[in-house]
């Protein structure tokens, strides 16, 4: 569904200029760009946009079913870009991701939403409040939407740091009250990283695109971008680089307190296995000693000794006295 259309000149939204047909035509008129706003189309609400601002089918294919990567196309008449807004959810400890597609004119900015939140409503409402900086056109509606987003992600890397650092205290806690099912917690807080490294990750080669810092002899110049916006794209992907960086930093501190968590389960089970080890060799012994004087052959002298069932008792005390002292000093028990 179309969630909002507007057309905007010198950095001001104009009066209604009669819905989507008549959009582009007032906004080239007046020198400005339209905006549409759109959320979850379907194909036969899509089409219109389609056919009024010729956008490329393989573009619209990708905006209709979603689930794409971060990534940056240039077709002939417009720009098709795609942005993966991350929310963290504290209370269900969980990432979750919407997807934004951007469709860039020269005259004209189509943004469509998948999933919750705010998006580009929330932008273009923060804009709406700059005309000086709306005045610059299709390419400060992106470069807003790319900022707010990575500027998100910063937030959210906060966050997960905090969360890590309470993990990490809960499962080497001197108690022990956190080694109950502290694998399955951290693997299911490394699902979460890698979540939102699917959103980061791949975002970096389009904002150097569009930073004008993308290298090789093959990358070409990125149309319908302001030249003057491109410092203000290499500062989102210097942010955007700070976030990767915590993003690898969380994965790493995971795997290792996943690893130290596995290596800590497997001394615990080392001790309780020399422990248990100890008591069944100390009760090894005693009952060996049953064992030879319950067989009853008639040639065993100690049978008719006076002492013979004080002496045997004697004999386990002291063999069990012995072997407890030799385990302990070993630190088995």
């Amino acid at each position: 569904m179309i969630v909002d259309c507007a057309v905007y000149r010198d950095g001001h939204r104009t009066p209604d200029s009669g819905g989507l047909s008549g959009a582009l035509a007032a906004a080239r008129a007046a020198g400005g760009f339209v905006w549409v706003g759109l959320h979850e189309p379907s194909e036969e609400e899509f089409a219109l946009v389609t056919e009024e601002f010729s956008l490329h089918p393989l573009a619209v294919e990708d905006a209709l079913k979603a689930h794409q990567r971060p990534k940056l196309e240039v077709y002939e008449d417009s720009l098709f870009v795609v942005l993966k807004p991350v929310v963290y959810e504290p209370r269900g400890d969980a990432v979750s991701t919407g997807e934004i597609m951007v469709f860039l004119g020269d005259s004209f900015v189509v943004t469509v939403r998948h999933g919750e939140g705010d998006g580009p409503a929330a932008v273009r409402h923060r804009l709406e409040q700059e005309p000086d900086m709306l005045g610059h056109g299709p390419t400060a509606v992106l470069y807003a939407i790319a900022d707010t987003t990575v500027d998100h992600y910063l937030d959210v890397a906060a966050e997960l740091q905090t969360d890590l650092e309470e993990l990490e205290a809960e499962v080497f806690s001197p108690d022990g009250a956190g080694s109950r099912n502290s694998a399955s917690r951290i693997y299911a807080f490394k699902r979460r990283v890698t979540e939102f490294r699917r959103a980061t990750g791949p975002l970096a080669l389009p904002m150097s695109r569009l930073g004008g810092t993308g290298t090789g002899p093959f990358t070409p110049a990125v149309p319908f971008v302001d030249d003057r916006a491109r410092p203000f794209f290499r500062d989102v992907g210097d942010h955007l680089t700070r976030v990767n960086d915590s993003v690898e930093s969380l994965d790493r501190l995971v795997s290792d307190i996943l690893s130290a968590h596995l290596a800590q389960t497997g001394v615990q089970q080392n001790d309780d296995m020399r422990k248990i080890s100890a008591w069944a060799a100390m009760a090894a012994v005693p009952t060996m000693i049953a064992g030879v004087y319950g067989m009853n052959f008639t040639h065993m002298p100690e049978l008719h000794w006076l002492w013979s069932y004080p002496a045997v008792i004697l004999l386990m005390a002291l063999l069990e006295m012995l072997l407890y002292r030799l385990f302990k000093r070993r630190g088995w028990l």
